[in-house]
């Protein structure tokens, strides 16, 4: 029970720390997006290798080397972690935050969409309604938006494109989170290099508050991220999946409550449709994993039940064998 209420606490940190997003990165203005990006690129490798050094894990990065459909995996990984990353932060950055977290509501129907369409999976009836109501959503949406919701599907189909990648690549989060930023380093070093030269950086011309804020970037990156590891070592996955949708709340209410976006009825309406889906596809969900349950229970109570083996040379009435 114990360590079952520090991966909840772990969890809550992780995803309220997620949630908490959007109150960051107006911070760091008035570095635009792209620069926020690179110096998040650059800053979450030193933290992963300076928590990496002092846990002495290294082993991984040799082995790691030598395979190279794993590191096509990683560079996949780093492409579509980067696609995510700059558009969200560039989405935060100009009003749009409830549209950002429109993406990670919307970003579990679009995990099962992937399920089918790459890896051939089998719906359930209740499945498909769920996934049906979403793309009604996302025509109501594009109606009262007048534009396909365009950011809310690139953060749902990147993030959910690393979620298939980061399952066939099996890595542990920090490792993970080490080898593709150790992608990233380069080409957002250099972005860096290249802005200061032109004298368009922000670095260190706005003080170093500003200095430091940018520098927190991979701490504000690494801390989640290692919460949500130690609360997913702990936790059912059933409940992981529940606590996920705490960061797209967050981001919602902070655009609506803090940022005053605006919420006409069509949009409302859109979001209604999302939430219905969700919940259709939670109640799938806790019913299925119930039913699993039930059914080991099932299982080890016949198992109990049943009486035992005969030893080796014995019938089952213990009577000898005959050679």
């Amino acid at each position: 029970m114990g360590e079952q209420r520090a991966g909840l606490g772990y969890g809550f940190a992780a995803y309220g720390l997620w949630g908490l997003f959007p109150l960051f990165w107006p911070l760091l203005e008035p570095a635009g997006a792209l620069e926020i990006l690179a110096h998040r690129m650059v800053w979450s490798l030193v933290v992963a290798a300076l928590i990496l050094l002092v846990l002495r894990r290294w082993a991984w990065v040799t082995v790691l080397v030598r395979q190279p459909k794993r590191l096509a995996l990683v560079a996949a990984a780093a492409t579509a972690v980067t696609i995510n990353w700059g558009v969200y932060i560039w989405a935060v950055n100009s009003d749009h935050v409830v549209e950002g977290s429109l993406g990670y509501f919307i970003n579990p129907l679009v995990t099962i969409a992937l399920g089918v369409l790459v890896l051939h999976e089998r719906l359930r009836p209740v499945q498909w309604a769920a996934v049906g109501i979403g793309c009604v959503a996302v025509v109501v949406l594009t109606v009262g938006y007048g534009r396909l919701p365009w950011i809310a599907l690139t953060l749902a189909f990147s993030f959910g494109g690393y979620g298939l990648i980061k399952k066939k690549l099996a890595m542990n989060g920090l490792e993970s989170l080490a080898a593709e930023a150790g992608v990233q380093f380069v080409p957002a070093l250099v972005f860096l290099l290249v802005l200061g030269a032109r004298g368009r950086s922000t670095f260190t011309g706005h003080g170093a508050g500003h200095a430091g804020l940018l520098a927190t970037c991979g701490l504000v990156t690494a801390i989640p991220l290692i919460l949500f590891g130690m609360a997913a070592t702990r936790l059912p996955l059933s409940t992981i999946g529940l606590m996920q949708y705490l960061t797209p709340v967050f981001q919602f209410l902070i655009g609506v409550l803090h940022f005053h976006e605006t919420m006409p009825a069509d949009r409302w309406a859109g979001f209604f449709l999302v939430w219905a889906a969700l919940g259709v596809l939670t109640g799938d969900a806790l019913r299925t994993a119930r039913r699993g349950r039930l059914d080991l229970a099932a299982a080890r109570r016949a198992a109990a039940s049943a009486p035992p083996l005969p030893p080796a040379g014995q019938s089952p009435d213990h009577e000898p064998v005959e050679g």
